[in-house]
């Protein structure tokens, strides 16, 4: 009883201890704001002024559909890394959770820095796991994404007009600087090869392990592609509720217009998250369907909301995966 007694105050101590240290974070983070002329307060004003005007039962439903979409995805990234490493004690909720960080981090880092930093999660929660083998997983989770992105592409150039010029009009301006770009980077990737192919050869090892799940057809369809649908059902279904909310007519046709522009402005964006390409693909895509000023309250409430909610998701689930300190 002694000993209880005398560590409860103690405990004690260092749970106040650490909430000291967070108001103290929050403190530094705003002065520092100020100092640099960010208007946080502003910007949280936004947020909150966007989800007020969004209805309570259409607000519930995409947060659900987005914690569907990333569990789902994330369901998959375990089936593969479970099959290529066996023996790694591959865990469920710390790949949950790290998929869960690279989604949130892709919302505040360019040019989808997020992936990255998950990836290394991988070779560090995974005793056998090298980047190279992740850097496969990665790319056996983006076949389905990369075939269901292509057939979104060709519809949306082809159903709606400057969509191509809007966001690789440069090719077009300048064919002779696209082409030399083009034929310099073959070039480049072909000296490098050439230098590294002793490395490359260990690589591609590993990076077969890392794609074992290939392997077995029948385990791919079931545990990879089939969550990785149900996520890609429920990414429509997010955008089907905002544009629901903001009275915007939810059909295939604009759901696929919609959803190519946002891959396109994602993956060819340095900006975070797409902020701003996304925005003028949206209103370009939903042009004729609703109004300019709509489109794009619909498609900045969206951003804001997935990432708001992204980043807590994942803040829980590092937490619980990882515990407080290691999760830190």
């Amino acid at each position: 009883m002694g000993s209880v007694q005398s560590t409860a105050p103690v405990h004690g101590r260092v749970r106040l201890e650490r909430i000291l240290i967070i108001l103290l974070v929050l403190v530094i983070v705003g002065a520092v704001a100020t100092l640099l002329g960010w208007d946080l307060g502003g910007w949280a004003q936004h947020i909150w002024n966007t989800i007020k005007s969004i209805s309570i039962g259409y607000l519930i439903a995409a947060i659900a559909l987005i914690t569907l979409q990333t569990t789902a995805t994330a369901y998959a990234w375990y089936s593969i890394l479970r099959y290529a490493y066996p023996a790694g004690g591959v865990r469920w909720v710390q790949i949950l959770a790290c998929y869960a960080t690279a989604v949130a981090l892709n919302f505040v880092l360019p040019a989808n820095l997020g992936t990255l930093v998950m990836l290394l999660m991988f070779t560090t929660i995974i005793a056998a796991c090298a980047f190279a083998g992740a850097a496969a997983g990665y790319v056996v989770q983006k076949i389905f994404y990369s075939l269901i992105g292509i057939a979104g592409y060709l519809y949306l150039f082809l159903s709606v007009g400057g969509s191509f010029s809007l966001q690789l009009g440069f090719a077009r301006e300048h064919p002779w600087a696209a082409v030399i770009l083009l034929v310099a980077v073959v070039l480049l990737l072909v000296l490098v090869a050439r230098v590294l192919r002793h490395r490359i050869k260990a690589w591609w090892e590993q990076a077969k392990v890392g794609g074992a799940i290939l392997a077995r057809p029948r385990l791919y369809l079931s545990r990879v592609l089939a969550p990785e649908f149900l996520s890609w059902l429920a990414m429509l279904g997010i955008i089907a509720v905002f544009l629901a909310a903001y009275n915007i007519p939810v059909s295939f046709h604009t759901l696929m217009r919609v959803v190519a522009g946002n891959s396109i402005a994602n993956m060819t964006s340095v900006t975070p998250g797409g902020a701003g390409v996304v925005q003028g693909f949206n209103v370009l895509s939903l042009k004729g369907i609703t109004s300019s000023s709509n489109a794009t309250a619909y498609s900045v409430a969206q951003q804001l909301v997935t990432t708001v909610w992204s980043i807590l998701f994942a803040i829980v689930l590092l937490i619980r995966a990882f515990g407080w300190t290691d999760g830190k």
